[in-house]
């Protein structure tokens, strides 16, 4: 069962009065990535406008995410494909590279279908279909990928008590709950001579920037984000390779990194009234028993 609206509702009557009337469907696919953009597009011909939001045509192709209906508290996991050309860019960066980069993790994604009497008629109402969240990225290709995606059920999955403790701050370093600002603590660079897909020759690289990010802004790895696995003198060494070997001179940002301890927090971020760990419980070892 699918609420209408009375619009919907109305049109959809007429139909069973009028065998012959006319219906057309789109359906609409809305993207709302973890920082707040929300990428809306449809399968119709034409734009359609629908929830405040201009959903594209001819742009970003998806095929999936069913309609089902079962009693239970088990998680709805769908396999979906999309498709998208080279030209489909989010911040300048083509589609399916943003992808497999990351830039969707944690990405809600809603599927809901338009009901007109014309392309050119304003819109007679909606349906949501399904409603969830991107799950594991598989096959990555040149014009297409495949994604399962898990109903909103996938959230009561979560670790309880959220609360944890433990020895390291709990935080993610940046959140909201960290506090730091993360532009602050990034420092722009550029590729050394002889680096590599995985390691980078970088004059002012430091032990500061182990577990951090880099970020590429030219070069073949534009846009392209990176995890820090070590970082020493004078050399970055990344958790994965790189999708390109960098060319020397190619401009990044590398951001600093958290070890999560108390003694890098004051010392390295002087933020120690927003850690969030629990350095002086005994371990289990020291427990008294009655």
């Amino acid at each position: 069962m699918r609420a209408a609206s009375p619009a919907l509702t109305s049109l959809l009557n007429e139909l069973r009065a009028q065998p012959d009337a006319q219906i057309l469907m789109a359906d609409c696919y809305t993207f709302t990535l973890r920082t707040g953009l929300i990428l809306t597009y449809t399968s119709a011909d034409v734009p359609i406008a629908l929830n405040g939001y201009t959903y594209l045509a001819n742009s970003i192709l998806v095929d999936g995410l069913q309609f089902k209906c079962t009693a239970g508290l088990d998680v709805d996991q769908q396999q979906i494909t999309i498709c998208a050309k080279p030209t489909d860019t989010i911040g300048g960066v083509p589609f399916l590279e943003a992808l497999r980069n990351g830039v969707f993790d944690g990405c809600e994604i809603q599927r809901e279908k338009a009901f007109l009497t014309s392309w050119n008629a304003a819109l007679a109402g909606s349906v949501i279909l399904f409603k969830g969240r991107m799950g594991a990225i598989g096959n990555v290709g040149r014009t297409t990928a495949e994604i399962t995606v898990n109903s909103d059920l996938v959230l009561l999955q979560i670790n309880m008590p959220r609360n944890l403790y433990s020895p390291q701050c709990v935080h993610v370093l940046y959140d909201s709950g960290c506090g730091l600002v993360k532009s602050a603590f990034g420092a722009a660079g550029t590729v050394g001579s002889g680096s590599t897909s995985t390691v980078i020759n970088w004059s002012s690289a430091s032990s500061v920037y182990t577990q951090g990010t880099v970020l590429f802004s030219s070069g073949v790895n534009a846009g392209v984000s990176a995890n820090i696995k070590s970082a020493g003198s004078g050399t970055l060494l990344l958790s994965a390779a790189l999708p390109n070997v960098p060319s020397t001179g190619d401009a990044f940002t590398a951001y600093q990194g958290c070890a999560h301890t108390l003694s890098s927090c004051q010392s390295q971020f002087n933020n120690q009234v927003n850690f969030r760990g629990f350095p002086f419980i005994p371990p289990p070892t020291a427990a008294l028993s009655p």
